[in-house]
């Protein structure tokens, strides 16, 4: 049972309200519909063995020069987000909002990419976005309009659960009914301010947040009765290296989320700063490992971590288009976007992120290096063009480059 303190608390991680609700089966537009999946490495990739030696061919890079699917794919080089000087680790929250100054304690992040995407495609799916991460920190890469945390899932037995396992109808309509009597009272509590003193913003925010829980109500309400898919669990239980496993069962998730058309739109924030971490042929500490300070020894092991990582968005990307779907292939009509709020995460810089697109059935240019360093956020203003949102700017970004030439 929700009280109002509990609801308004839960509806400040809330995503944008849902505009529309979910189409049946039956009544979904014939061709595939498009998605995307922004996938944050908050350690970032050791630069030297991320980017290719020799411009346009990735097997000149030691982390690339494997990928499946290299016609589908572009490197970026020379992206940074402006006013990430001293921002420390704190950079990921501003990794898909592009905010500047993320360590200031005056600190208010923006809606993040994911967020405005989902406000337009989130409404025709159970589920108008994912939010995923590593372990239980509290926030990723999802921020809501409001810039408060979309608190991300880590368990990959309750992520399986909430996607495919059979809904408890009796509780989920008890669960509702509460809800929706927590929601009457936060009206009478409104109108109540209202015909006070109350500050307007602080009213505007109120009322705000009951219209996106409202929203959410109506959302689950129209799903209660919709079969969840069927699906194969094929989680890992690989114990020996759990680090692994994870990033591997996550993808895993995500694959099936996007196949069954759970979701169209999903973050996952790959964080992982404290304690050790078992890979093939490392164990350490991560964070301890990124902050090599150019020493051989470290980078040896670093690597290794950081090549396990990308065997494993490797191969999500190869099963993504092993997947027919329409004329194409599921990664086809998904945009992948792999990258780090950090360049360098020994020095704690930002600029010439490491970005990784694929898919979307853009016309891909294996790398793309930008003359001078260009704003992330440029790139991220075309992913919304190219998800036919008209929007003039997106934080720093002000100029669609045209760079995905899709």
């Amino acid at each position: 049972m929700f009280t109002r303190r509990d609801f308004l608390k839960a509806g400040a991680a809330l995503p944008l309200a849902i505009h529309s609700l979910g189409l049946h089966a039956a009544e979904r537009p014939k061709n595939p519909p498009k998605r995307i999946i922004f996938i944050c490495n908050s350690l970032g990739f050791y630069e030297p063995y991320f980017f290719p030696k020799t411009r346009g061919d990735l097997s000149t890079s030691s982390y690339l020069q494997d990928l499946k699917v290299q016609n589908k794919a572009t490197v970026f080089q020379n992206l940074y987000h402006p006013g990430m000087k001293t921002s420390n680790h704190d950079s990921e929250k501003s990794f898909l909002t592009g905010a500047p100054q993320p360590e200031s304690a005056a600190f208010v992040n923006s809606i993040s990419l994911d967020q405005i995407l989902a406000q337009k495609m989130g409404g025709d799916t159970r589920f108008s976005s994912l939010a995923m991460s590593i372990y239980d920190r509290g926030w990723g890469c999802s921020w809501n309009s409001r810039g408060t945390a979309i608190p991300p899932m880590y368990d990959e037995a309750k992520i399986f659960n909430m996607l495919f396992g059979e809904e408890d109808l009796a509780a989920k309509k008890k669960q509702i009914a509460n809800d929706m009597e927590v929601i009457a009272c936060l009206h009478r509590d409104i109108k109540a301010l209202k015909a006070g003193k109350a500050n307007h913003a602080q009213l505007d925010s109120y009322g705000n947040v009951i219209q996106e829980l409202e929203a959410k109500i109506k959302h689950e309400e129209f799903w209660l009765n919709a079969n969840k898919p069927r699906v194969t669990n094929t989680l890992s239980e690989d114990k020996e290296f759990e680090f692994s496993t994870k990033v591997k069962n996550l993808l895993e998730l995500a694959k099936l989320a996007l196949r069954t058309d759970s979701t169209r739109v999903i973050t996952f924030s790959m964080d992982w700063i404290y304690g050790t971490i078992k890979v093939p042929g490392a164990t350490g500490g991560w964070h301890t490992l990124s902050h090599h300070g150019g020493q051989p020894k470290v980078l040896e092991q670093l690597s290794r971590v950081e090549r396990d990582i990308m065997t494993h968005l490797n191969q999500f990307l190869y099963d993504l288009d092993q997947i027919d779907e329409g004329n194409g292939t599921l990664l086809d009509n998904t945009t992948v976007v792999i990258g780090s709020n950090f360049g360098d995460a020994s020095n704690h810089t930002c600029n010439n992120l490491p970005t990784l697109v694929a898919g979307g059935g853009y016309r891909h240019q294996t790398q793309t290096v930008l003359e001078k360093p260009t704003p992330l956020c440029n790139l991220y203003l075309e992913l919304l063009h190219k998800f036919n949102i008209d929007a003039g700017q997106f934080g720093s970004g002000k100029q669609d480059l045209q760079l995905l030439n899709g």
